[in-house]
């Protein structure tokens, strides 16, 4: 494994690695975030087990959603249904697809993470709540990039926090849904832009059958080929994804 990729994985572990809930004492032995001492003045190690699994659980359900894996993913579902291709991509080549994008558009993120909080924690420079808020900074930073100003207003009055001071003083419980919220819009705007000029197409292929008579043969099988044909001539997979690829870096 390359040592930006090794790195970038484990940038994106830190919040597993150094959350305050598997924080052991300095004292104390910890394997993969599990107190390992037999004294009594700590979680049991069966009791912090079930907390690194239920950590564990949720954690690919949390990268999917504070990352560009949510607009991309919605993107291609619906470039895929104005195609009108079905099954085509299937879902697995467009989740892996979407997974490789949001890896190259994280991965500076997660660098940063990696160098602000996790090797502060292996030299002993900062303990593990002090490395947890250092390495959030660089994603509170991704995050702030992205959320509407409108969406982290709706969840301040939803939660009754008061206004903070700047954005360094809002709380992820705020600024996470307000990012998933603001990029559920930004992906259902482009899914629309998509469906426009397959939309036209539709309609005329439509229009043309009904005016000569072709009322038995539906006219999705014959407007199929030209949208691809369209999609193809036009290089719509580079339009696509660099313009969606632009929109996280502009």
């Amino acid at each position: 494994m390359k040592p930006a990729m090794k790195h970038s994985l484990r940038g994106l572990g830190l919040l597993l690695a150094t959350s305050p809930l598997l924080a052991a004492p300095a004292d104390t032995t910890t394997l993969f975030g599990i107190n390992m001492s037999k004294s009594g003045d700590t979680v049991s190690v069966p009791m912090q087990i079930i907390m690194l699994l239920t950590v564990l659980t949720l954690l690919p359900a949390i990268v999917m959603s504070i990352t560009p894996f949510l607009r991309i993913t919605i993107v291609l579902h619906f470039l895929r249904q104005a195609l009108g291709t079905q099954s085509t991509p299937s879902n697995q080549v467009l989740i892996g697809l979407a997974l490789f994008l949001t890896i190259l558009v994280i991965q500076p993120v997660a660098m940063d993470m990696y160098h602000q909080g996790w090797e502060p924690l292996e030299n002993h420079q900062m303990t593990s709540s002090q490395a947890f808020d250092a390495g959030m900074k660089p994603l509170r930073t991704f995050l702030l990039r992205f959320a509407r100003q409108k969406d982290v207003k709706l969840f301040l009055e939803m939660s009754h926090t008061p206004p903070p001071r700047n954005a360094d003083d809002l709380t992820l419980s705020v600024l996470i849904p307000a990012y998933v919220t603001s990029e559920l819009k930004a992906g259902f705007q482009i899914g629309a832009v998509l469906f426009l000029p397959f939309l036209i197409i539709d309609l005329v292929v439509a229009s043309v059958t009904l005016s000569i008579g072709m009322v038995q043969l539906p006219p999705v099988m014959i407007s199929a080929p030209f949208k691809i044909l369209l999609f193809v001539l036009a290089d719509g997979w580079n339009l696509v994804l660099g313009s969606l690829m632009k929109g996280f870096y502009s």
